[in-house]
């Protein structure tokens, strides 16, 4: 299992996670480390074979269950569906999707018609975020409006 969490540690036996787009209920029975990831042997699933259906799946945690964030911290599923407005209170459309680059991520947020806009998230362009009013500020740098994503 590749590990996309800032809290491996939380990953043991006994854990229940919920793999693959359908959300199959799995309990882990036990993991051990293997390169940057995990080995991770489930209940109930005990050869190869069975095990291969479950390669290069997603796999999930209840939101209910995330370890809590600092103040002001948010997992990316909470950013989904937040309302973008730019720093002269004109609508931009949701966020939609998170690209993940490596030096920081991307937001797409998509307006009515269907046109994307990609935002880095940075703080010179990501102003504010309130949890609370489902909205996020941004500062539209250059030409951002400019060009359409292909």
């Amino acid at each position: 299992m590749d590990l996309h969490t800032d809290f491996p540690e939380r990953l043991k036996a006994g854990r229940k996670l919920f793999v693959g787009e359908s959300h199959r209920a799995m309990k882990v029975a036990g993991l051990r480390p293997h390169g940057d990831g995990r080995l991770v042997r489930f209940e109930g699933v005990d050869s190869p074979e069975e095990a291969g259906i479950f390669r290069n799946q997603w796999v999930f945690i209840k939101a209910a269950d995330a370890a809590p964030l600092p103040e002001g911290q948010l997992y990316q599923h909470q950013l989904y569906g937040l309302n973008v407005v730019d720093d002269q209170g004109r609508e931009l459309g949701q966020l939609t999707e998170i690209i993940e680059t490596g030096a920081n991520d991307v937001y797409v947020v998509t307006d009515s018609t269907g046109r994307e806009v990609l935002l880095p998230a940075i703080p010179a362009v990501i102003l504010e975020i309130d949890a609370v009013q489902r909205v996020m500020r941004v500062h539209l740098l250059d030409g951002l409006l400019d060009e359409p994503r292909s």
